[in-house]
């Protein structure tokens, strides 16, 4: 592997991002001050624990991107629920009761190691919303647990990776430049593989010496299938020692490891756009309409005073309960005034469209449409969640294709190398295990709301329909149109109805066929005294 031209190539992305990093830094110190300063042209002058808030005056911005971050994981990957399954590519193959409880299994699999308490996945998720929100670009890089079965996620900030596209856009490569302490790097790699100056290090016990390291993943040119070494895996991945320009580890991965999710591309821009970059004007407006507003409330609660120059006032006090001699006038007349302040009403309406249009951007008033009536029908509260699908199908869309869907087939990828997989059908080998991901987030529900819509409304025509009419007869015919033993199943996965309350189609079955007997026995006794009435005339 030829360093030299790897190193100049990763310089050419560090210079070619520089005009984005000023962009993204200015966000950070207005939007996220405790990230400011770890782009690199700024890492020497981090110091750990140090004040990062001088240019932020009103948290608004801060708070609605911790809100956008905190909704996005409620509304796509909702800790305390099932937010997807899959199921087989081939329709016919789902009919088979051993390829449904296959992809179950392999689906109560994912989230039993995703949510392991080792594994970090939720709160690594929720920094990877956040730094989306802030920049417009979030990764998660997902690897093997190192100590025991299972997998590891990590969120890494935006100024710890620099990405590449292939030819049909799709982020396949990137650097990772970062720091290990000699322990660390010991720990990872062993000593032996370790450059002299960290064995010596390590051997004088200096183990908190720290190192840079640049860690490459791209697709392996040279790719043979006929190999299994690791070394011969569909992605190169080769950890160099900066310091002494030598590679100190080379493998591979079957699956690219940083699924990067984007909230918005600009054309023929590799790095996403934030909510935060679309707003920054704002923000910085607000900002300083929050200091002129400070200022002034400072001068309404203590007031500039405005007093004649004639030295009687020159020991004038504002001490409580002071006497000042020659305060006023010998007819009574206040020779003391206040300085006249502006309108003060006017810069808190002037901050509050900043603050509107900041949430709105975030998406932080959209989340609130259903909590804005607390007295809403059936249809209305399914008329919000559609009105919220739509609007937020853009971003479900992007982050299920560019991040989720990356996300779960590295996953799989890591069960199946430890072995995790329960063994696959015979049919789904012969189909070559392809599958399909079916997302059942809050999300995706909201989206299919419009046909729980559409049935209601139609169900409410109808009812119009006969209540102005009065025809009963025909105008109930109308729900013969209706299957509402189809529609059923559908409105309940879409309003979140948990499976296993739901019933068998076997005992619906049975239901309905013991009310059928009973209804039935109800006739023949309510027409038992007719009959036997009927039976004395006849004799």
């Amino acid at each position: 592997m030829d360093f030299e031209a790897l190193w100049r190539r990763y310089e050419t992305l560090v210079s070619e991002r520089s005009v984005a990093e000023a962009h993204w830094t200015e966000i950070d110190e207005r939007v996220a001050p405790q990230l400011s300063g770890r782009f690199f042209n700024q890492r020497s002058s981090i110091i750990e624990g140090d004040k990062r808030t001088s240019k932020l005056f009103d948290s608004t911005a801060a708070q609605a991107a911790l809100r956008f971050a905190s909704m996005l994981e409620s509304m796509l990957t909702p800790r305390n629920s099932r937010w997807h399954r899959l199921r087989s590519s081939e329709e016919s193959l789902n009919k088979l009761h051993r390829v449904r409880q296959y992809f179950e299994d392999v689906t109560n699999l994912l989230f039993k190691y995703r949510y392991s308490p080792r594994a970090n996945f939720a709160s690594q998720k929720f920094e990877e919303y956040y730094g989306l929100g802030i920049y417009g670009t979030g990764a998660l890089y997902v690897d093997a647990m190192k100590t025991g079965p299972g997998i590891r996620y990590r969120a890494l900030h935006l100024s710890n990776y620099y990405l590449m596209e292939n030819h049909q856009g799709i982020i396949d490569a990137f650097f990772r430049p970062f720091k290990y302490t000699v322990r660390q790097m010991v720990q990872r790699w062993g000593e032996d593989a370790m450059p002299e100056r960290v064995q010596n290090d390590y051997r004088n016990g200096k183990l908190e010496q720290k190192y840079d390291l640049l860690h490459y993943v791209a697709p392996r040119e040279d790719f043979d299938p006929t190999r299994l070494d690791s070394k011969n895996m569909p992605f190169a991945s080769i950890y160099f020692f900066v310091p002494d320009r030598k590679v100190i580890a080379e493998g591979g991965f079957n699956t690219f490891p940083l699924p990067v999710s984007r909230y918005i591309t600009a054309p023929g821009e590799l790095y996403g756009r934030s909510p935060a970059s679309m707003v920054l004007p704002s923000i910085k407006t607000l900002n300083e309409e929050k200091k002129t507003v400070l200022k002034q409330g400072q001068r309404i609660v203590d007031p500039v005073l405005l007093m004649h120059d004639d030295g009687v006032l020159n020991d004038f006090s504002l001490r409580p309960g002071a006497l000042n001699r020659g305060g006023v006038s010998a007819e009574g007349r206040p020779l003391v005034h206040t300085l006249p302040t502006g309108n003060i009403a006017v810069g808190i309406e002037m901050m509050q469209e900043e603050r509107t249009l900041i949430n709105d951007v975030f998406l932080v008033t959209l989340f609130q449409i259903l909590t804005e009536s607390t007295q809403m029908t059936a249809t209305e509260v399914l008329e919000r969640t559609r009105e919220k699908g739509i609007l937020l199908s853009p971003t479900m869309g992007r982050q299920q294709s560019e991040s989720l869907g990356p996300l779960i087939t590295r996953e799989l990828d890591l069960l199946s190398q430890q072995g995790l997989l329960p063994d696959m059908p015979p049919e789904l080998i012969e189909a070559e295990g392809e599958f399909d991901i079916e997302y059942d987030s809050p999300l995706s529900r909201a989206q299919k709301a419009e046909e729980t819509v559409g049935l209601f409304r139609t169900i409410e025509a109808i009812g119009a329909y006969v209540s102005q009419t009065g025809d009963t007869a025909g105008g109930l015919s109308m729900t013969d149109h209706i299957d509402l033993d189809k529609a059923m199943p559908d409105i309940m996965r879409t309003n979140a109805v948990p499976e296993k309350w739901q019933r068998a189609a076997e005992t619906i079955q049975a239901i309905r066929q013991q009310r059928a007997q009973q209804q039935q026995t109800q006739q023949m006794i309510e027409a038992a005294p007719a009959l036997a009435g009927l039976a004395k005339a006849q004799k």
